[in-house]
């Protein structure tokens, strides 16, 4: 009985591993980079937040004469990405000038 519970939940794993999502929409795709980006920017952010303490620590217990700690850089502000531009629409085709007779 064991083996067969191994035998099916080895067949669900592997066929959930050889399964594949459909591609991301455009818009899909837009909101997840700009997740990504705000992620990145958030990482930024918490590490200059850390540098400060880290700093006012060190200042704290700093012994006199020892050089002071390395400065915290600010990061930037939030800049979205910039959204891929669409290709660029094609040019309309003209109607087709009437046969004559």
């Amino acid at each position: 009985m064991k083996k067969i519970i191994a035998f099916t939940f080895g067949a669900f794993a592997s066929a959930a591993v050889f399964a594949t999502l459909p591609p991301l929409t455009p818009e899909a795709q837009a909101a997840a980079d700009l997740a990504k980006a705000k992620t990145a920017y958030g990482d930024k952010v918490g590490a200059y937040q850390l540098c400060q303490a880290q700093n006012r620590v060190a200042d704290r217990f700093k012994v006199a004469g020892t050089a002071a700690p390395a400065a915290c850089v600010a990061p930037p502000p939030f800049v979205p990405p910039v959204v891929a531009a669409a290709a660029a629409p094609a040019a309309p085709v003209a109607p087709a000038a009437p046969a004559s007779k």
